[in-house]
């Protein structure tokens, strides 16, 4: 299945001295935000198959068709130090976002409350876009429109308690308990451990992030992840996003996944920008399995995979953006599929998208 949102800024952004108001002085305040995003997707190797499209990340899972992605709406509501989150999504980039929830819950992105003592405490519970990784669930906030395997396959949300302190000015940690990764609720479940360690300074920026416990099966679930956001000059950044995943199930031996990937982003114009993203995903040792229909479960990948993707952002109004994207994804074993129905290594995709927020 595939699976994890929030930015490093949003994070840090979460220190802001407004929660440091007292209630009798600080009125209340009531800010709505949302986007509205669809795209079209076109895969040479397999352009005229039925059946299969080449993509194993997540939110692009077509072949040449116009496709919604997600309508958002989100209302944030502060009053002195108490503020609540409510932001819903709707359309396939938010159902596989909550694939482990149906129905209503299935629209809830994030919903949470939080309680700020000081301007460097802050303490939240409900459920939040994790804290792991580069990239993010709402589109406006990624320069790529396709998402990486690291993203696809790590944590989406986490349910549960956590508390953030600001250390200084340029440090901060965070510690927090949570239901198994992107479930909602888990009655009898046990729990998993988060964490983060972040230093953040004019030009640099890293965040070291873990997530740990025991699923539903009784296996062991142990990520670290190191994300890191480096200003080269005024129109120049450069982005990195690592990741290894311990798993251990009950009764068997250890093996883990892993991944590294660099991003180039550069804004020569106030309308225009790229971004180059270059990813290596290794899970030779076939921990991401899927299950036929005889119910037999296989390796999904058991492969190395490297993926470069090129990105136009076109912004011709305020508020609007439109994505232009060239993307090759190259695997050490045979897991694409051409038109023919013969494996191959390597497949390419273009995808056009649009991107609507406010």
């Amino acid at each position: 299945m595939l699976r994890k949102i929030l930015t490093p800024a949003i994070f840090m952004a979460s220190f802001s001295p407004v929660f440091s108001q007292d209630s009798t002085t600080k009125k209340a305040e009531l800010t709505l935000s949302g986007s509205v995003d669809g795209y079209y997707r076109y895969n040479f190797a397999n352009a005229k198959d039925q059946g299969a499209t080449n993509n194993y990340t997540s939110f692009t899972n077509s072949q040449n068709s116009f496709e919604l992605g997600m309508a958002s709406i989100k209302a944030n509501y502060k009053t002195g130090k108490v503020a609540a989150t409510i932001d819903l999504g709707f359309g396939s980039r938010a159902q596989e976002f909550s694939y482990a929830e149906t129905g209503a819950l299935a629209a809830i992105k994030q919903a949470y409350i939080s309680y700020s003592p000081s301007a460097k405490i802050k303490f939240t519970a409900g459920k939040w876009g994790t804290h792991v990784g580069y990239e993010v669930l709402d589109p406006q906030l990624n320069r790529n429109y396709s998402m990486s395997y690291m993203f696809s396959y790590g944590p989406f949300s986490h349910t549960g308690v956590k508390a953030d302190f600001g250390l200084g000015d340029h440090f901060g940690l965070m510690v927090g308990v949570a239901n198994p990764t992107d479930y909602i609720s888990a009655g009898f479940s046990k729990k998993f451990i988060l964490g983060q360690f972040s230093a953040s300074f004019d030009q640099f920026s890293a965040f070291l992030n873990y997530v740990g416990g025991k699923d539903f099966d009784n296996a062991a679930n142990n990520q670290l992840a190191l994300t890191a956001t480096a200003k080269l000059s005024e129109k120049c950044s450069l982005g990195y996003d690592g990741t290894v995943k311990f798993y251990n199930p009950k009764g068997g031996s250890s093996s883990s996944w892993w991944g590294s990937a660099v991003y180039l982003n550069a804004d020569p114009a106030e309308k225009f920008g790229l971004t180059l993203r270059g990813e290596y995903f290794n899970d030779k040792k076939g921990i991401i399995t899927y299950m036929d229909e005889y119910d037999d479960v296989y390796p999904l990948f058991g492969s190395g995979i490297f993926q470069t993707t090129l990105s136009f952002n076109i912004k011709p109004v305020n508020n609007f953006m439109i994505i232009p994207e060239f993307r090759l994804d190259s695997a050490e074993d045979r897991i694409f599929t051409k038109n023919n129905g013969a494996g191959v290594k390597s497949t390419g995709s273009f995808i056009l998208a649009a991107i609507f927020s406010f």
